[in-house]
């Protein structure tokens, strides 16, 4: 874990609160070798690519892609090389493109988000690992004690940030946030916005719609994040 990261934890790193997680998931690396997902040295790539001081969006995915040749380290992200019209390009990523577009900016050229996470946006999966094409498989080893520690810490730290929560799972971290905020006691209130998950059908699936039924619309939270941004006099987020 990189060095800020590991300080805005060091009480619960100190105390040894995730010994039975590294243990987990040192196994699994010896045991199942690259069945595990992603490669260890992007385990925490998505804290490495957004130091703690330059987060400014944190955007929340679950798992890592379970399917081969995928995952990376960053939620929602893959290589480059798998193009939008690729069969592997997850229908997530081609959601997300859609509502890129729909908010006025150009869909993306590929699925490689490396270029949000330098702007600012921490693309935090709550759960680190996977091994392949078991979805959810590491959900129980610890991770998400972990990760919850990092963003309640962050959510206290910065009490500003802007959160994209979407889907049920991303939802249940709201209130994580809301007691870091109370917590804090700060005039300053984060601003959260939910809608539903952006991958399959769920998309269209919820009073809160990522997307509007036949893609005549979106949750708009890609242009309601550059309006925060820019009436913070902050540099907008290039999303294309």
């Amino acid at each position: 874990m990189p060095l800020d990261w590991a300080e805005l934890i060091r009480e619960e790193l100190d105390s040894g609160q995730f010994s039975d997680l590294e243990k987990n998931i040192s196994d699994a690396y010896e045991n199942l070798g690259e069945l595990i997902q992603p490669a260890p040295e992007n385990i925490f790539k998505a804290l490495r690519e957004t130091p703690v001081d330059q987060v400014r969006v944190v955007l929340l995915g679950q798992d890592p892609y379970q399917t081969p040749g995928l995952a990376q380290g960053l939620a929602f992200s893959i290589p480059a090389t798998i193009k939008p019209g690729s069969r592997s390009f997850p229908s997530s990523l081609r959601n997300i493109s859609k509502a890129i577009a729909l908010d006025g900016y150009s869909g993306l050229q590929h699925g490689d988000l490396n270029h949000w996470a330098k702007q600012g946006v921490l693309l935090l999966n709550a759960t680190l690992t996977v091994q392949l094409e078991i979805a959810g498989s590491h959900a129980n080893l610890g991770w998400q004690d972990l990760t919850d520690c990092l963003l309640y810490r962050l959510a206290f730290k910065k009490p500003s940030l802007i959160w994209l929560l979407w889907g049920s799972h991303a939802h249940k971290k709201k209130v994580l946030i809301e007691q870091a905020a109370h917590a804090m006691a700060s005039e300053t209130t984060p601003t959260i916005l939910t809608a539903s998950h952006p991958s399959g059908l769920s998309v269209y699936r919820t009073h809160e719609p990522f997307l509007l039924a036949g893609d005549t619309g979106s949750c708009q939270h890609f242009k309601k994040v550059n309006v925060i941004l820019e009436k913070r006099a902050e540099s907008e987020i290039i999303w294309s």
